[in-house]
């Protein structure tokens, strides 16, 4: 490859030796030993995941170089495999690596450590959800289980589909629910343009389920649409059946 090119360019703002120049005790994996993972920067977390960095540039600059050209570290969650391999030195497996911890994180955010959420209304599920759908580029259609308190049991994506669609079918969504023994269910799924507006599809789903719901004896508390504040020309980020009178 030409050396000349723009992707070949010395990155001048990220040197490429600083873990070398950090004295020992400084260095990301022993303050991790030492003071826990809550004291370490978000490049230095993000560094421990790399493990290693690129010719060029040690971890500690790969790191920082992610995170300044998706501008957070939240945002790197809505990154694909072609976004990471854009980045001088980072070839195809360690995008894919980085692709799947995103998607780890995704899939893990929201849980407490001491005590699942309680879900009994549209803004919990959708603050619960937001992360986990944020960045997703296809609709994913959720089944959360819950206990008798309305805590969250289980979280099962029953389905995946195309930028426009995620078919879920009653009988996935019910035997997801009486396999964890749940007193109650919440359904959901993303729309990635934004917009929460169900569709006509969305709408007929709704009233399959209500009816799936009574015949197994399981409430239905809700079907929430996850879309983003930006995109809702109400402002809320999410639509929820049971807040709109259709369950």
């Amino acid at each position: 490859m030409n050396p000349d090119t723009p992707e070949q360019a010395p990155l001048a703002p990220y040197p490429s030796s600083r873990l070398r120049t950090m004295p020992a005790g400084e260095r990301p994996q022993e303050r991790l030993a030492k003071l826990g993972a809550s004291a370490l920067s978000d490049t230095e977390l993000l560094a421990m995941l790399l493990r290693s960095g690129t010719r060029g540039q040690d971890v500690i600059a790969v790191s920082s170089r992610l995170i300044s050209e998706a501008g957070s570290l939240a945002a790197l969650l809505a990154w694909q495999e072609a976004d990471f391999r854009s980045l001088k030195g980072i070839g195809k497996v360690k995008a894919l690596q980085l692709v799947a911890v995103m998607e780890v994180a995704r899939r893990s955010v929201g849980l407490p450590a001491s005590e699942a959420p309680i879900l009994n209304r549209a803004d919990l599920i959708a603050g619960y959800l937001g992360t986990v759908a944020s960045g997703l580029e296809v609709e994913k259609f959720w089944v959360l289980s819950l206990n008798r308190r309305n805590r969250l049991r289980k979280r099962v994506e029953v389905s995946s589909g195309t930028a426009t669609a995620a078919l879920a079918h009653p009988r996935e969504v019910f035997r997801s629910a009486i396999r964890e023994a749940a007193s109650a269910v919440v359904c959901a799924h993303n729309h990635p343009s934004g917009d929460p507006a169900p569709s006509a599809a969305d709408i007929q789903l709704t009233r399959q389920l209500r009816e799936a719901a009574a015949a197994v004896d399981i409430p239905l508390l809700d079907h929430v649409i996850i879309g983003r504040r930006g995109a809702d020309p109400l402002g809320r980020g999410y639509y929820s059946f049971r807040e709109a009178g259709l369950l």
